[in-house]
C-alpha cells in the first residue's frame, strides 16, 4: 500500500503597498476614475497637437513646413505681406490645399487666443460646424479654451500639491518627531500665520506685483500646508512611542536616518489620502481667484475667466454650461479616486 504526499500552493504574502493596490483596483468606481483623470491630463499636455490654429505640416511646391515649430511670414505661401501667416485666412487656405500641395490641420483648428474674423455670428456665437462649442464674448474657440484652461488648472494644482506636501511634511515631521518646546513653538506660529487673510494678501500682492502664476503659486503655497501638517504631526507623536523607532535608537541610527527610513515611510497614509482633495482645493482655488480677477494674467486660458464670461453673457448657455461641465467632470474624477485610495488604505479593511 503506497502512501501519497498532498502539496499545497502557497500564495507568496504580498506587502502592504500591493495589498492597498489590489484593494484600489477592486474599486472600480475609483480605478476607472484614475484612468480617465490620467488620460486627460495626458492629453492635455498634447492641446498644441489637438488644438491649433496652425498646421501640423504643410506642404507647399514640394518644400515641408512645420508652423508649429517655426513661424513663416505669408510671403512664403504666395501672400502679399512680409507678416506671420494666419492659416484660418481663405486666401492662404486655397494656396497651401491647391494642386499637389496639402495641409494636416489639428482636430480643433483653433488656438486659445485665436480669433474667428472670419464667423457668420456675431460675438458669442453658439456651436456651429466651425467651432463645435460656440464662441466666447471676444470670438475665441470655446473648445480651444476649455483644453487649454484645463491643463493650466491641473499643471498648477500638481504644483500646489506638491509645494504644499513638502512644506507640510517638513513641519509636521519636525513638530511630531522632537515634541516638547520645538513642537510648541511651530503650533503658535501655525496659530498665527492661519489667522492672516489670505485673501486680503492676494488683493495687496495682485495691486503691487504684475500678475503671474509663479506668484500666485507662491502665495497660495504659503498657507496651504498648514492642514496637512497637522496630520504628519500627529502620526509622529503616534509612531515615535513604538518599538522599532526605539529599537533604531538603540543602534545608534541619527534622528536624520530615523526619520526618512522608519517613522516617514509609516507616515504618509493621510498625504496620500488626502492628494486627490488636494487636488480638488487647488483648482477651485484657481478657478475662484480668475472668476474674481485675482489670477492668472490676462489672455492666459481659464476656467474662471470662462465662469465671469457666462456670468456676464446669460444669453450665451454654452459658455457657462460647457466650463461648468468640465469642473464637475474634474472633480468628481478627483473625488471618486480620493474615496478610493482612502478605502485602500484604511488598516481596518483587510483582504478576505
Amino acid at each position: 500500500m503506497s502512501s501519497s504526499t498532498e502539496s499545497t500552493a502557497v500564495r507568496p504574502s504580498l506587502s502592504p503597498s500591493a495589498r492597498a493596490w489590489q484593494r484600489f483596483r477592486r474599486n472600480r468606481l475609483g480605478f476607472v476614475s484614475l484612468v480617465l483623470f490620467v488620460v486627460l491630463v495626458v492629453l492635455s499636455l498634447f492641446a498644441e497637437v489637438l488644438s491649433n490654429d496652425k498646421p501640423l505640416v504643410v506642404r507647399y511646391e514640394g518644400t515641408y513646413y512645420f508652423p508649429l515649430v517655426q513661424d513663416y511670414p505669408e510671403t512664403v505661401f504666395g501672400g502679399d505681406f512680409d507678416a506671420p501667416t494666419d492659416y484660418l485666412d481663405p486666401f492662404i487656405r486655397e494656396r497651401i490645399t491647391e494642386g499637389s500641395n496639402f495641409a494636416i490641420y489639428p482636430l480643433n483648428p483653433y488656438g486659445p487666443r485665436t480669433l474667428n474674423y472670419f464667423a457668420k455670428e456675431p460675438n458669442p456665437s453658439g456651436p456651429s460646424r466651425d467651432n463645435w462649442l460656440g464662441t466666447d464674448d471676444r470670438g475665441r474657440d470655446l473648445l480651444a479654451q476649455l483644453i487649454y484652461g484645463f491643463r493650466v488648472s491641473v499643471l498648477f494644482a500638481l504644483a500646489l500639491t506638491a509645494v504644499g506636501v513638502v512644506l507640510g511634511v517638513v513641519a509636521g515631521a519636525i513638530q511630531g518627531f522632537f515634541g516638547g518646546k520645538t513642537d510648541l513653538a511651530f503650533q503658535r506660529f501655525i496659530e498665527v500665520w492661519g489667522s492672516m487673510p489670505e485673501l486680503y494678501l492676494l488683493i495687496i500682492f495682485s495691486a503691487v506685483f504684475a500678475p503671474s502664476i509663479t506668484l500666485l503659486l507662491v502665495l497660495l503655497s504659503l498657507f496651504g500646508w498648514m492642514g496637512l501638517s497637522d496630520y504628519v504631526r500627529a502620526e509622529f507623536l503616534r509612531n515615535r512611542q513604538l518599538d522599532y523607532v526605539r529599537a533604531a535608537r538603540a543602534m545608534g541610527l541619527s534622528n536624520s536616518q530615523i526619520i526618512w527610513r522608519h517613522i516617514l515611510p509609516n507616515s504618509l497614509t493621510p498625504v496620500v489620502t488626502f492628494l486627490p482633495f488636494r487636488m480638488s482645493a487647488a483648482i477651485l482655488a484657481l478657478t475662484s481667484l480668475d472668476f474674481l480677477g485675482l489670477g492668472v494674467p490676462p489672455g492666459t486660458p481659464s476656467l474662471g475667466e470662462l465662469l465671469s464670461q457666462g456670468k456676464n453673457n446669460i444669453d450665451a448657455w454654452w459658455i457657462s454650461l460647457s466650463t461648468f461641465a468640465v469642473l464637475v467632470v474634474t472633480l468628481l474624477l478627483l473625488t471618486f479616486m480620493g474615496d478610493a485610495l482612502r478605502d485602500a488604505l484604511d488598516p481596518r479593511k483587510a483582504d478576505r
